[in-house]
């Protein structure tokens, strides 16, 4: 099974530049999307029901802002959609739970912590809730399976310039920490697990041409509950892909 996850900045632009024939012509089996602006009544037929695939949406409030969104083959529908329940997060359109067989998949939009932290204790309310979400999955049997852009770059590696964004929103130490303590909890970065080395990014300013010269952030993850490593085959991220400052990233599993 393969599993895609892609921060598309804006679901109806993506389609201008070629969504949904990406989407059919790559064929996950699930696609998670994150900042999505938009409500489902305002797209079009082909971009809610592509071929072979329906679709689910949590929009936020606010027009034209945040927003998840997930297609699935028509063949894997899920047992349960729900959205976090809490709802300063629901407002926002920051998470969608989609319940399977043997597993729960989690499709989040974390908060940008914004300059000078304005929106830090958002933010890490959000990576908190986040924990308690896979400790309670795992207490039912279901283990979770977390994907989104996660607005976290973890690591020194997981960004071209550490040394100059210490205290910019994605790599403060709060944010930094939140993300140790998510692995610790017993959930896997997927693409650590297969790639240690540095380079590798999944958003890039459009600004100063850096996607050409990968000057980018490693901020679009897949982590997994421990217990589903046995399953796990791959975790590759498609810098090649266009239609975002983002691209996209997927996981397959057993």
């Amino acid at each position: 099974m393969q599993l895609y996850s892609w921060n598309v900045n804006g679901v109806r632009a993506a389609e201008k530049k070629g969504f949904v024939s990406w989407l059919l012509e790559t064929g996950p089996d699930i696609l998670c999307l994150q900042e999505t602006k938009a409500l489902s009544t305002d797209l079009s037929e082909p971009l809610l029901s592509p071929d072979g695939y329906h679709s689910v949406w949590h929009s936020a409030t606010r027009r034209g802002y945040s927003g998840v969104a997930a297609y699935f083959r028509k063949s894997l529908e899920p047992l349960r959609i729900e959205e976090l329940g809490v709802r300063k997060f629901d407002d926002e359109g920051r998470c969608q739970i989609l319940e399977l067989e043997s597993f729960v998949l989690v499709n989040a939009y974390f908060p940008n912590s914004q300059p000078l932290r304005a929106r830090l204790p958002y933010k890490l309310d959000f990576c908190r809730a986040m924990v308690k979400l896979g400790k309670e999955l795992r207490e039912t049997g279901k283990p979770m399976i977390l994907c989104g852009d996660f607005n976290i770059a973890h690591q020194e590696i997981d960004l071209a310039r550490p040394k100059d964004n210490v205290d910019n929103p994605g790599f403060y130490p709060e944010e930094r920490h939140a993300m140790d303590r998510l692995l610790r909890a017993g959930f896997v970065d997927t693409f650590r697990h297969f790639t240690p080395e540095p380079g590798h990014y999944t958003w890039w300013s459009y600004r100063t041409n850096a996607r050409a010269r990968n000057i980018g952030w490693r901020l679009d993850y897949h982590v997994i509950d421990e217990a589903l490593l046995p399953r796990l085959k791959e975790s590759r991220i498609h810098a090649e892909v266009p239609g975002s400052d983002h691209c996209p990233v997927s996981i397959t599993i057993d």
